[in-house]
């Protein structure tokens, strides 16, 4: 109740004569790609809504260091995005697009997202907020200090991944799946603490991996989804004309970046070259060896999930 009237409070002075201000958390740096989006989505707000809609971006995480979910459904901050499938509270829906090896390319990824939105946003409901967009992380690669061309070459790497799945695939392909937060990576590479990576050519081209690692393999293995979303009581709090307008600035942005993730993929792998990292495509050999774990976390996945889930499936397969 403290909370509630807490947030009535904060929703009264930020919305004046019809004037509205919000800040929106970025989890990441101000020059990564998706919070550029963010950038980008609240720019065109301020430009649909004739000014009357501001949003603030802060980048780095400056507002939450706990759940993103909790916290806009809490009010504590309006809006931020967020790691779809590292977001705790999510259930097993948010973990679609983090399942290894189901989408196989952008288009794929992009199909996957669709048949999965009406049951991101039925979760987002239940925590008390909205999905504007959603759009996906360059493919997610493998960078180790070794090539990894079959998989025997997996055996005793020691790699930080992302979530139980990336966790689960590394264990099975014969590795070690060390958890880290990101910003304890690069500290980790360069003691030894980890000697390989899950994550996409964005994230080692923010990361500098080069400096520490020589290898980038592209297994391709999941495109996982960051989200933004914007509590309700904020939402509702908008006129319909603002609604209008920020569900138009979603749709765009939305739409681009889903096209400028493909640039942004091109661009860090050319980063990654320019500075001595070897990128080589996946072996077919390894694809195989991949393609049967992949399969057998699907199964374990599929097992005790919701009718929707197995509809998502069911028509993604189609």
């Amino acid at each position: 109740m403290f909370k509630k009237s807490l947030l009535i409070v904060s929703l009264a002075s930020a919305m004046f004569a019809g004037n509205v201000k919000m800040d929106l958390n970025a989890k990441y740096g101000a020059n990564n790609f998706h919070t550029k989006g963010a950038e980008q989505f609240a720019a065109l707000v301020k430009d649909y809504t004739k000014g009357s809609v501001e949003i603030t971006v802060h980048s780095g995480s400056a507002l939450i260091k706990g759940n993103p979910l909790k916290a806009v459904k809490d009010g504590t901050v309006a809006m931020t995005d967020m790691f779809i499938p590292f977001t705790s509270g999510g259930g097993k829906v948010f973990g679609i697009s983090a399942l290894p090896f189901i989408a196989n390319s952008y288009e794929d990824a992009y199909k996957l997202y669709q048949l999965s939105k009406k049951s991101y946003e039925k979760t987002a409901k239940k925590w008390n907020q909205k999905l504007l967009y959603s759009v996906t992380w360059p493919a997610s690669g493998f960078y180790s200090t070794k090539e990894i061309n079959s998989i025997l070459d997996f055996k005793g790497v020691k790699t930080r991944t992302y979530d139980k799945n990336s966790a689960e695939f590394v264990n099975l392909a014969g590795g070690s799946a060390v958890a880290l937060p990101w910003g304890e990576v690069y500290s980790s590479l360069r003691t030894g603490m980890v000697d390989s990576v899950v994550t996409s050519s964005s994230s080692g081209k923010d990361g500098k991996f080069w400096e520490v690692l020589k290898n980038y393999t592209k297994i391709n293995y999941a495109y996982p989804l960051q989200a933004v979303t914007i509590n309700l009581d904020y939402w509702n709090a908008l006129d319909k004309n603002q609604q209008k307008a920020m569900l138009k600035a979603a749709a765009e942005i939305e739409k681009a970046q889903w096209e400028a993730v493909k640039a942004e993929d091109k661009e860090s792998l050319d980063l990654l070259v320019a500075n001595g990292m070897k990128v080589q495509e996946v072996t077919p050999e390894l694809k195989k060896e991949l393609d049967a774990i992949a399969l057998k976390l699907l199964t374990k996945y599929l097992e005790d999930v919701s009718s929707d889930i197995q509809k998502i499936f069911k028509e993604y397969r189609k």
